[in-house]
């Protein structure tokens, strides 16, 4: 693995399309724009990372570009719950039957913004990934994702999914979802799918019918809502690290 820092660019604007719903503004001055981490994962090795973006009142950017080789596994679990603008960026190039999963969460009021970006390239035959991400917002808050698929003209049997859920808690709040699949092979498997939503009041009523509390119920509801961003991940302690840290982040501003 090397990381590798790219010559400077101006800023981007909300006309390019990776950057549509973002808070270019916050980016003026930002010395960290053009820091891409570059990860190689040789053929049939395995990598797995958890990224957090957890306190601080700076702009943060994580941005990886990762080449996936032949029969490799990239894994990446992600929490956005602090920075006022929180980006995570990932570019992952697959080679024949490699595979990328993501699983994605984006927690957020006040006037923040947070947002995971992903462009995943089918090079090859045979590889397969999967992008699940969730986002919980409040106040004035924005949750972003976009995410685009492109599959190669040689990479046939591909398998790719991506499967998007907002939930808003407060008017005023707001998430965007921006799936996209380009595809020049002819047998694949692709699907996307975006939904936004807001708690279930049946569901919440029925808690309160057994003595839970209003923030108790919107704790258990939440953490049933976000949970499937982690399915993937067969690491308990990491996945109930994962999970208090986005709670807590809940609990502490609502």
């Amino acid at each position: 693995m090397n990381a590798t820092t790219l010559p400077s660019r101006s800023l981007p604007t909300n006309r390019d399309e990776a950057w549509r719903y973002s808070a270019v503004e916050a980016l003026e001055g930002c010395a960290v724009l053009d820091d891409w981490r570059t990860i190689d994962i040789a053929a049939g090795e395995s990598l797995r990372e958890c990224l957090i973006i957890e306190d601080g009142e700076a702009v943060e950017l994580r941005r990886l570009r990762i080449a996936v080789g032949e029969g490799a596994r990239c894994e990446l679990f992600a929490v956005i719950a602090g920075a006022p603008f929180g980006r995570i960026e990932v570019e992952a190039t697959l080679a024949r039957g490699a595979h990328f999963e993501l699983g994605g969460v984006t927690l957020g009021g006040r006037d923040t913004v947070r947002e995971i970006v992903t462009h995943i390239v089918h090079a090859e035959p045979e590889a397969t990934s999967n992008q699940v991400v969730r986002s919980v917002h409040w106040g004035q808050g924005t949750g972003n994702f976009l995410g685009s698929i492109d599959v190669a003209r040689d990479a046939q049997k591909t398998d790719a999914a991506q499967d998007f859920k907002g939930l808003l808690l407060e008017r005023g709040a707001s998430v965007n979802a921006v799936p996209q699949l380009e595809i020049f092979a002819d047998d694949v498997k692709c699907a996307h799918g975006a939904t936004v939503g807001q708690l279930d009041e049946a569901a919440r009523y029925y808690m309160a019918t057994r003595g839970l509390s209003p923030e108790q119920s919107r704790r258990l509801l939440v953490q049933a809502f976000i949970g499937d961003a982690f399915v993937a991940l067969d690491d308990e302690a990491q996945t109930e690290r994962l999970m208090e840290l986005a709670l807590d982040r809940l609990d502490r501003h609502l």
